[in-house]
């Protein structure tokens, strides 16, 4: 692929992503729906105008990437202490119960089979893939409701980050079962001391911004200091530790998230998110899937597999809010907010396909999944907060600390 290809398809991307973004924002719909639509119109499903390739998969990394970082960068430090048990508490049920119902599912379209069997491992495995949760739709439709830095904002992100942990360690488990090779302690070990390195070094980080920012408030050097952080903590987390590259990014943004500059940083990252990284990430995920090659002899286990992991996670994290102390309007919000898939199923169903535990065709419902959640979820969440506004707001969506004004 030359230059002239590269332009040619950064200019159709972008300009179907926006139009298609400003399409939703006059019918009431969230941007990130419209632009996923833009995906679909121009990849193969339709228009076929632009490849997915590598080039375009790397800058949608770099996207969500952005998106993870500026996320952890509104992040209230206070607020996660205190909602840090209560996220542990959504994320665990947000895997036990979609781990459970997919596993169900399977069995009941192709067969119940003993603990242990091919079958229940192949059944396990499909339920394996509704636990991952992809955030970073919720996070950017949160972000245009401006609801981020709520109580509700704040413990979805957390959940997520949780979920993502817990989700690896689950992947791990089940894969063993198929391949005795997979070390499910050493995952644990490692996924352990990459948070015990990210307090630790990023404590020491923070602690040498702060002078930095001190010295050189409202500069250019900060975000581009910031953005650096990123990308290494990124590659830090997926290379060393095996953790998910976003994990890291939003682990960078919670690093700096004390700084004075924290919001001048945001507002940087935000010129290139919403310009050029953000719209390619969510057409990515039209660009990706080909509506034209669904097999029609699995559509009826896929849209049975769609609403089950939509459901699943309304029901685990939403009843485990519900517990938790969060009014009813608000667990819903939290279950609705949990139900986006994006990458992270993608990889899991990939390492399922390599391991001989799932069969190329249930591809078609895993797309189908991550599409149909990626628009429906934004929709839904602000059906919901404009219901909630409308009666004057819920306990969880007042905001949890002021927001910062800093001079460009």
């Amino acid at each position: 692929m030359d230059t002239l290809d590269i332009l040619e398809y950064l200019a159709i991307i972008l300009i179907f992503a926006k139009f298609f973004a400003l399409l939703a924002r006059k019918i009431k719909a969230p941007e990130v729906a419209g632009e996923i639509v833009a995906g679909l119109l121009i990849g193969p499903s339709l228009l076929n105008l632009v490849p997915y390739n590598d080039f375009i998969s790397g800058m949608a990394e770099i996207g969500v990437i952005l998106l993870m970082f500026s996320a952890g960068l509104e992040t209230d430090m206070k607020q996660l202490k205190r909602s840090g048990l209560k996220a542990t508490l959504i994320a665990s049920f947000g895997v036990v119960v979609p781990l459970i119902l997919g596993t169900i599912l399977y069995m009941c379209f192709y067969g119940f089979g003993g603990f242990g069997t091919e079958n229940f491992v192949r059944a396990l495995f499909i339920g394996t893939i509704l636990t991952a949760t992809s955030v970073s739709i919720t996070v950017q439709a949160l972000r245009d409701l401006g609801k981020l830095s709520t109580e509700v904002g704040m413990t979805i992100m957390n959940a997520a980050v949780i979920d993502d942990v817990l989700g690896i360690i689950v992947l791990t488990a089940v894969i063993s079962l198929k391949d005795p090779t997979a070390n499910l302690g050493l995952v644990v070990i490692k996924m352990i001391l990459f948070f015990v390195f990210a307090a630790g070094v990023g404590y020491l980080i923070y602690l040498l911004m702060k002078k930095v920012d001190k010295r050189y408030p409202h500069t250019r050097r900060i975000p581009i200091i910031g953005l650096v952080l990123a990308f290494a903590m990124s590659y830090i987390a997926d290379k060393f530790f095996g953790v998910a590259d976003i994990t890291g990014a939003y682990c960078a943004g919670i690093i700096l998230s004390s700084l004075d500059d924290s919001s001048y940083i945001e507002r940087k990252m935000d010129i290139n998110s919403y310009m050029i990284f953000g719209p390619i990430f969510f057409a990515s995920i039209g660009l990706q899937t080909n509506l034209r090659q669904i097999d029609p002899s699995i559509i009826v286990f896929s849209l049975a597999f769609v609403a089950v992991g939509m459901i699943a996670k309304v029901i685990g994290c939403g009843a485990m809010a519900r517990m938790c102390g969060f009014k009813k309007d608000d667990s819903i919000k939290i279950g609705v907010g949990m139900m986006t898939r994006g990458e992270v199923a993608l990889i899991v169903a990939q390492r399922g396909l390599k391991a001989g535990m799932m069969d190329s065709q249930f591809f078609t419902a895993v797309i189908l999944l991550i599409i149909i959640s990626s628009i429906v979820t934004p929709v839904i969440l602000k059906a919901l907060y404009a219901k909630t506004d409308a009666r004057g707001g819920a306990a969880g969506d007042k905001q949890t600390q002021p927001v910062k004004q800093t001079a460009e």
